[in-house]
């Protein structure tokens, strides 16, 4: 196992056999964005996304919690010191978000590696955000979701109704931004939220157990198999078929495939080397 710098308490992240897994840490503010932490973030999953020693990125928060957000508390002191004008423009201010989002749930969603979010405790408003951005969310039976905007008067950002609209469909998406209701775990696995729901005294293991699987896995094979179907999402049926063709026939000429089909006829597990 070994640290990342991330530059910041507010995060921390370490590579375990192919794992990175990047933990939100401000547990007194059940991981509440910070400056330090959005900005380190991105750059982190940056570093990660170019390191070929990296299979799989698992994103979790410190404390029982998973991430609410922004820091409401912060936004409050913020408004009311910003009456004399001080302070980056709106432009600015609007052009900086857009670049922490493209590096941040941009990236969990883009990047040609597998990435989880680990919910061991609540995601709300830009939290379930960066949950709703990774592949494949794993969550304890305690764990609440809400998308919380419409609670404290935004309309959402970090690519939150783009994720959800996806996952289960434009009317019920509406309806969880509208009401901003609090979803238990359990009502998250029914919508298809999250996908698997682990006790809390065996949710690391069970959670690390499959990023693990995905890290040592053909990693070719998953870089073009996350492209087809982040494609499928929005493109068109015959583009993503001869987008399909395109990756299939050039994953038939790795290594790894080769490696697959002898194991097969060996009936043993391949080992796969990522090229």
């Amino acid at each position: 196992m070994s640290a990342l710098d991330t530059g910041t308490e507010d995060l921390r992240a370490e590579v375990d056999d192919g794992v990175a897994v990047i933990t939100m840490n401000r547990p007194d503010r059940r991981n509440a964005f910070s400056q330090g932490m959005v900005s380190a973030l991105g750059a982190v999953l940056a570093q990660v996304e170019a390191d070929d020693a990296v299979g799989c990125v698992v994103l979790t928060g410190a404390g029982g919690a998973f991430c609410a957000g922004g820091d409401v508390k912060n936004m409050a002191a913020a408004s009311a010191d910003r009456g004399d004008g001080a302070g980056p423009s709106l432009d600015a201010r609007i052009h900086r978000q857009r670049l922490n989002q493209r590096a941040t749930s941009g990236r969990l969603w883009s990047m040609p590696k597998p990435t989880i979010a680990a919910l061991g405790g609540p995601a709300a408003g830009a939290g379930l955000s960066l949950a709703l951005a990774c592949d494949l969310r794993y969550a304890v039976p305690g764990a609440v979701l809400t998308t919380a905007f419409a609670r404290v008067a935004f309309a959402g950002d970090y690519g939150g109704t783009w994720f959800l609209t996806r996952l289960v469909g434009s009317s019920k998406a509406k309806e969880l931004y509208y009401f901003s209701e609090r979803l238990s775990a359990e009502d998250a696995l029914r919508l298809g939220i999250v996908n698997a729901i682990f006790p809390p005294a065996d949710f690391e293991r069970e959670v690390m157990d499959r990023a693990r699987r995905l890290a040592q896995g053909p990693s070719v094979a998953y870089r073009y198999m996350k492209e087809n179907l982040n494609r499928a999402v929005s493109g068109e049926l015959g583009d993503c078929m001869d987008l399909e063709v395109t990756h299939h026939v050039h994953t038939g000429l790795t290594e790894d495939h080769r490696e697959a089909a002898q194991a097969f006829v060996d009936k043993r597990e391949p080992h796969f080397r990522g090229r």
